[in-house]
């Protein structure tokens, strides 16, 4: 959970991240559709659920790069989190309500689904908005619209425009021709993050998903 406080005087992203911060405050949004046509059936044959997998494959990737982990630390430093957890959203049929959950992280997809299943025993009957108490700093929020095959997706944050991590918004997997797709949005700030960076996102997702064989378990 460690943070590490960025100098801004020698940062590169300084003339940017100030534009975007201080003169012209701009969030943005992207979605795309993420091709899941191979890892569906590998996903039912190991017998790990597509949500949790997704948020792994999220949280792997928002793991890679810098400037999806960037953040303020207590004292009002900007700067970046070592590593990252996810939280993420789970609904309650009987009320239509929602409550925020979140799981450790761990590059092993099958001990993190583990500690998902365990959370979701845990906290998932809880009709809180937070059940699970002590969520760290290091973490980032992903949601699930599970209802609707959006094609874009936009969030309103009226905080000062100072969030700058990355929020997920996962929607309805659909058939496309011969093809099973799954719409993503990401909302970012613009202050750390390009669309080179969005871009780079959903390309090593898609990656991910294509190159299952590379995370999965054998067995």
């Amino acid at each position: 959970m460690n943070f590490h406080p960025i100098d801004l005087e020698s940062w590169s992203r300084k003339p940017y991240f100030e534009h975007y911060l201080h003169k012209v405050r701009c969030t943005y949004s992207m979605t795309a559709n993420i091709d899941m046509t191979l890892l569906l059936p590998a996903l039912k044959s190991k017998g790990i659920k597509l949500y949790p997998a997704v948020i792994h494959m999220l949280t792997t990737v928002v793991n890679r790069h810098i400037e999806f982990r960037m953040s303020y630390d207590a004292d009002g430093n900007v700067g970046y989190w070592e590593s990252m957890s996810p939280s993420y959203t789970i609904f309650h049929d009987d009320d239509k309500t929602f409550s925020s959950i979140w799981t450790d992280y761990h590059k092993d997809v099958r001990e993190f689904h583990h500690r998902y299943l365990a959370d979701l025993e845990g906290y998932g009957g809880i009709k809180q908005f937070t059940p699970k108490s002590n969520e760290p700093p290091n973490t980032f929020p992903i949601s699930c619209l599970p209802w609707v095959s959006f094609t874009g997706f936009n969030l309103n944050i009226y905080n000062e425009a100072t969030y700058l991590l990355p929020i997920f918004t996962i929607g309805k997997y659909f058939s496309q021709a011969d093809s099973i797709l799954l719409p993503l949005a990401v909302q970012m700030h613009h202050a750390v993050c390009d669309g080179y960076h969005a871009s780079k996102l959903f390309q090593e997702l898609q990656m991910l998903a294509d190159d299952f064989a590379t995370w999965l378990p054998a067995r």
